[in-house]
């Protein structure tokens, strides 16, 4: 919590500095998440969502933006990055430290980059926690670094609060959806193509069978 609570100042600049491969800046990765979010729920408003480990609150702002009608929270173990979440956004929907102040009806829960961070000995407690605050239907998904893709694993080794990064491969998230009874999981993988190969872009949704993207989505539901 200590370490999060330091970098928050320049979280931005540090995801900059990590990525500086791709061509790309932080913004890009955030809105491509956004964007597959927003296909995920498609005309399904208005929504309520919870941002599991969200930072400063980079992916919650780019939903709110796009979808203007959902409820956005956000839960981070960092009281120094919610402070620095926009006043507006803090407005709208809770954001909290204390896990125990969240609802038990979220549409949809986000970790977005977030379980690598978490403990292996309590990752699935996390999520059969977290399903259990999904209301029936609801769903859970999962942004994670792709380990067989070496320009991934240069970035996590560059970034400067990826020293505790203990990277997942999609078998374990599985696994973590089934134990929580979370059922029709579908993986994705995303993120294929630096800025300089960006005319190929338009091609990333078909190749989500393919592991060479920068990174997997995993979804499932609650029934």
């Amino acid at each position: 919590m200590a370490e999060f609570d330091r970098f928050a100042p320049n979280y931005k600049d540090l995801v900059d500095r990590a990525v500086v491969l791709a061509g790309e800046s932080s913004e890009y990765f955030t809105q491509y998440k956004a964007a597959y979010v927003e296909r995920l729920l498609g005309e399904q408003t208005p929504s309520k969502i919870l941002d599991f480990g969200c930072g400063v609150g980079t992916l919650s702002s780019a939903l709110a933006r796009r979808r203007t009608r959902d409820l956005i929270h956000g839960f981070d173990v960092s009281a120094e990055s919610l402070d620095r979440v926009e006043p507006v956004l803090r407005g709208r929907g809770l954001f909290t430290t204390e896990r125990d102040a969240l609802h038990r009806d979220y549409d949809l829960i986000v970790l977005s980059n977030v379980m690598h961070h978490i403990e292996p000995a309590t990752r699935r407690a996390t999520i059969d926690d977290l399903a259990a605050r999904l209301k029936p239907g609801g769903r859970m998904l999962v942004f994670e670094h792709n380990p067989l893709n070496p320009l991934t694993r240069w970035a996590v080794a560059h970034c400067a609060f990826d020293g505790d990064a203990q990277l997942l491969w999609p078998g374990e998230v599985r696994r973590y959806f089934r134990d929580a009874k979370l059922t029709a999981p579908r993986r994705d993988y995303i993120l294929f193509f630096p800025r300089a190969l960006a005319l190929l872009r338009r091609f990333e949704r078909a190749l989500a069978w393919c592991p060479a993207g920068a990174q997997y989505a995993l979804t499932a539901t609650k029934t």
